[in-house]
């Protein structure tokens, strides 16, 4: 039998790697390219649950949706940093980086 391959494996593998370096924008691209992937990946997943011996790639697709696990968490965990960051010094001082410093000192007590 002639194996084909699964139709969004190759977009799951792309937004996989997109999720983990989208994480650095305050974490919103990431979020969202990782969303992508893994609805995309659920659906070929079902595909390839269906008959497995039809199709070739499900490696790809796997590493693809473990990639957009992990950009999602990266992602989330970067945006709370850049909240509890903002909170903390303002908004402002993420402006100015001698604002920043001036209110990290005051932070640690220095």
């Amino acid at each position: 039998m002639d194996q084909q391959k699964l139709p969004n494996a190759t977009a799951v593998l792309i937004l996989g790697i997109v999720s983990i370096i989208g994480c650095c924008c305050y974490g919103l691209p990431g979020l969202v390219a990782g969303i992508i992937a893994l609805v995309l990946a659920k659906k070929d997943g079902e595909l390839y649950r269906k008959n497995p011996a039809l199709y070739s790639n499900y490696s790809q697709l796997n590493a693809g949706k473990i990639m957009a696990i992990i950009g999602i968490v990266l992602s989330i965990l970067y945006a709370i940093y850049v909240v509890v960051l903002i909170s903390t010094v303002g908004w402002e001082a993420m402006k100015d980086p001698q604002l920043m410093q001036e209110r990290l000192r005051d932070l640690m007590g220095q």
